[in-house]
């Protein structure tokens, strides 16, 4: 079998690449080096040369904040995008795995989201992210959706990253308290998206590592497994302004897996361990 991953330079395109050479799989690695994805003819040359039996779309244009101020480019990559990847898989018959965000909710309640539970995106990152989804879903009948959350792995930046940076500098830190989510490690994710690779069925998923936590509490783990001497003051978001609005609720429910067949990620704190340790 042979897998192209878009956006292989990225933190989870990075991990996905690595996971499909561990299976064996033929394995291309693409990024904005090899082809312009929001140009139609480039997209559909570069994938009718490369001829992939599955293509798992990791790319995506993730400057949240800088998405209000920007929004033509979001959505000229998170939909012009998707739908170029998404007219060729069509037309050759193969699977589409597309890698979207818990962004495309609210956040409001406390429960975590359901597949059936309806979109409403805060901020342009969300509503470009969903676009995705909706061309997805509209030109191409073997697609896969995977929304995932707050992900952190050992390549690009992120959350843990950070902190591990900060908190080495700093005695204290204030942290955003009432935005509650499910830390996403990328090798886990990797994993999974293999997975459904090699078993594919239709549709939108949730996929995030077990468990649920505030970003403060994320933060306190991270200090504590590190043994870093850094305090956490919680605050809200209120106190912490952003271009981007965030949803407060980020949890999502892993029934959507259970239901495939799939096998659902193991908890984040454990997730956060194997990353340290690595």
């Amino acid at each position: 079998m042979h897998i192209l991953i878009t956006g292989a330079q990225g933190q989870l395109g990075h991990d996905v690449v690595a996971e499909c050479l561990c299976r064996g799989w033929q394995t291309t690695g693409v990024d904005r080096q090899d082809f312009d994805l929001t140009d139609h003819i480039a997209t559909q040359a570069f994938l009718a040369r490369a001829n992939p039996d599955v293509i798992i779309h990791c790319a995506a244009y993730t400057a949240v904040n800088k998405a209000e101020s920007e929004p033509e480019q979001a959505f000229a990559v998170n939909e012009i995008g998707t739908r170029n990847i998404a007219e060729y898989c069509a037309a050759q018959g193969i699977w589409l795995i597309y890698v979207s965000t818990d962004y495309v909710f609210d956040g409001s309640g406390k429960k975590p989201w359901e597949v059936s539970d309806s979109p409403a995106p805060l901020n342009v990152y969300g509503k470009s992210k969903l676009a995705g989804e909706q061309v997805a879903q509209a030109l191409c009948n073997k697609h896969m959706i995977v929304r995932t959350s707050w992900v952190f792995g050992p390549h690009g930046n992120n959350f843990v990253k950070t902190m591990l940076r900060l908190g080495a500098e700093r005695e204290s830190m204030n942290v955003v308290s009432d935005q509650t989510g499910s830390p996403t490690y990328t090798v886990d994710l990797a994993r999974l998206l293999c997975a459904m690779a090699a078993r594919p069925v239709a549709g939108i998923y949730h996929a995030a590592n077990a468990g649920e936590c505030t970003w403060a509490e994320f933060a306190a783990k991270i200090f504590a497994l590190a043994k870093l001497e850094c305090k956490v003051n919680a605050i809200p978001s209120s106190d912490y302004p952003t271009a981007a609005k965030r949803p407060l609720n980020s949890r999502l429910s892993p029934k959507s897996l259970l239901d495939a067949g799939y096998v659902p990620l193991p908890p984040w704190e454990f997730a956060l361990a194997q990353m340290l340790n690595a």
